[in-house]
C-alpha cells in the first residue's frame, strides 16, 4: 500500500505543481485517483511539509509550499 500511496503522492504533487491550489475533491477528480487514495497522498505530502492548507469561503484549498 505504501507504494500505491507514494505513487499517488507524486501525481498529486505534479497536479498541484502544474495547476496551483485545488480542493481535495478536485485533486482526486483531475488526477483520476480514488478519493481515499488521493486523501492518503495529500496526508503523505502534508506529513513531509510539502503542502499548505487554506480555507477559501467554505472550501479547504491545498497548495504546494
Amino acid at each position: 500500500m505504501d507504494q500505491v500511496i507514494g505513487e499517488a503522492a507524486g501525481k498529486v504533487w505534479d497536479y498541484l505543481n502544474g495547476n496551483g491550489q485545488a480542493s481535495s475533491s478536485a485533486i482526486a477528480r483531475k488526477t483520476g485517483l480514488p478519493k481515499g487514495v488521493a486523501d492518503r497522498a495529500i496526508g503523505w505530502l502534508a506529513r513531509e511539509d510539502k503542502l499548505a492548507f487554506e480555507r477559501v469561503k467554505n472550501t479547504e484549498m491545498i497548495r504546494l509550499l
